[in-house]
């Protein structure tokens, strides 16, 4: 029997809050020390392609559990059809699938619906199918620290933000549209800074005239500890694209108690929070376009 709509929403939502109880961030480095060609590679589908939104937090978590050394995943079928097969007594990782379904109007006064879907299916990691090509299974060569933190760098001042250093914390101010930052040499690693400033260029994206998704700036809301968990979400994707290992910044632990009541309440808020931070990750990469060559 196929699973429900319901049910795929509550199977994956308990997933993430079992990992947060036992101190799991599946969007915090969850990637295997075995993985030397990338610090925090994106999940790659069957054709190369990345995934998105909750699927890259599933597949993370899944890579952090069982210590998979490959960032592709593939169904059962698109591993035979390569020429593979999953080793007897595997176990795949639930992600989903979303989409639309055309339903025609009953009369002709009436529009045709288009009803949303999501559906759950089985993919497995590379390290659990033998028989594929070998290039399926090559590691890529990491880049250089300093070529890695030179397009950090490069993708922020892209972006054409105002973000201004000398603070003693990091914070974007609305009113002023603007982001502060203490030095660079405040920071542990250039990674934990990169980390943050990806944080803060986040909460500048859900300003009203970009993506308008701030509801709230009180820090003791709900709104606004959702707001600081796609936040963070949208940092970790970023740094991910860019080859750079995130870091957890101290003060987003004071939202986890906040960040399990809200998944516990809510079985599809993990999946808003996925498709936003995505959304946040999207815009920002936008702005690169163009302005390489400028």
């Amino acid at each position: 029997m196929s699973e429900t709509r319901a049910d795929t929403y509550q199977r994956i939502t308990d997933t993430i809050i079992t990992a947060l109880e036992n101190g799991t961030r599946p969007w915090m480095k969850p990637w295997s020390a075995s993985q030397v060609g990338s610090n925090s590679p994106r999940p790659l589908r069957a054709n190369g392609e990345p995934y998105r939104g909750i699927n890259i937090l599933l597949l993370w978590l899944a890579t952090a559990t069982h210590g998979f050394e490959h960032q592709r995943f593939m169904t059962y079928r698109q591993a035979q059809e390569l020429g593979g097969q999953v080793r007897k007594g595997e176990k795949g990782t639930l992600i989903v699938k979303y989409g639309t379904i055309s339903r025609k109007a009953e009369n002709a006064k009436d529009e045709d619906r288009e009803i949303p879907y999501l559906k759950g299916y089985t993919v497995f990691n590379l390290s659990q199918i033998d028989g594929l090509a070998d290039e399926h299974y090559a590691v890529p060569t990491p880049l250089p620290v300093e070529q890695r933190i030179e397009r950090a760098e490069v993708f922020a001042r892209n972006t054409e933000a105002s973000i201004i250093h000398g603070s003693n914390k990091a914070c974007y101010i609305p009113a002023a549209d603007r982001i502060q930052m203490p030095p660079f040499a405040a920071f542990v690693s250039p990674e934990a800074y990169y980390s943050t400033l990806f944080h803060e260029l986040a909460h500048w994206v859900g300003a009203k005239h970009r993506l308008d998704r701030i509801s709230s700036t009180n820090r003791k809301t709900k709104a606004y500890a959702f707001e600081e968990l796609v936040a963070e979400i949208t940092a970790c994707f970023i740094c991910s694209d860019l080859d750079l290992t995130a870091s957890v910044r101290d003060e987003s632990t004071s939202y986890l108690a906040s960040w399990l009541k809200c998944l516990k309440q809510d079985k599809k808020a993990i999946f808003r929070a996925a498709s936003r931070a995505q959304a946040a990750a999207d815009f920002l990469h936008n702005l690169q376009e163009g302005r390489a060559a400028a």
